[in-house]
Formats: structure tokens, sequence, C-alpha cells
């Protein structure tokens, strides 16, 4: 464990066929704002954090229970420096693919294989 954590948790997506529904749906459930929707992507701000959702093509929900033991989400983690916590999140075991979505965000591998995304904390206001 590091003394000084690289990221802060700022974020859980959810993949589903319906983001605006699906941020409908927990809005009233958790009482959480919508502060984005569109068809491919929604996302609501809560006390100390935010529950996104992301549309995938051919979307097939997880059965329950779960034979193979697979899910469909992964962390959002807002880092002052998208480099440097790429680096120390690559020294501590995760892998960056070659495959990237913008400039904005960094998408790695843990250990496991599990997705997750680094942003820059100003993007989280």
């Amino acid at each position: 464990m590091t003394d000084t954590p690289v990221a802060t948790l700022a974020m859980i997506t959810l993949d589903c066929t319906d983001p605006e529904a699906s941020a409908s749906f927990w809005s009233s459930l958790l009482g959480w704002a919508i502060v984005h929707a569109e068809k491919d992507y929604a996302m609501l701000a809560g006390p100390s954090h935010a529950l996104g959702f992301g549309r995938v093509e051919d979307y097939q929900a997880p059965a329950w229970p779960n034979p193979s033991g697979s899910k469909q989400f992964h962390f959002d983690l807002s880092v002052e420096d998208l480099d440097s916590a790429a680096r120390k999140a690559v020294d501590l075991g995760a892998r960056m693919p070659t495959d990237q979505p913008g400039e904005t965000w960094r998408v790695l591998l843990d250990p496991s294989g599990h997705p997750f995304c680094l942003t820059k904390a100003e993007n989280w206001g």
C-alpha cells in the first residue's frame, strides 16, 4: 500500500442498453440528481460520488445467480496528472491497453483484467 493514494474514486459506471432510462431509475431510487443524460451516456451526482451509465452495443445483463462470475461495471478514478497516475498504476501491476478513448481519460486493466478509468480531478468539479 502506498503512503499517498494515486487516485480518488469519483464514479462507478454501469454498462447498459439505455443510459437515460437507467439514470431515471437510479435517480428516483437514490434521490440523486441527473446531471447528464443522452443516448450513449448518463450520470448522477451523489453526496460524495457519481454514478454513470454507458450504453454498450449488444449489451447482455449478467445472469443471477451468475455461474461465470462476470460483472459489468468499472471504476472512474480522479487523478491530478493522467500520465503520472497511469505510470504509478502500471508500476502497481495494472496494464494499459493501446486502444484509448481520447486525451482526457486513460483506461487501464487491473491485474485480473478488470478495466478502470483515470481522469483529471478538475473534470469532477
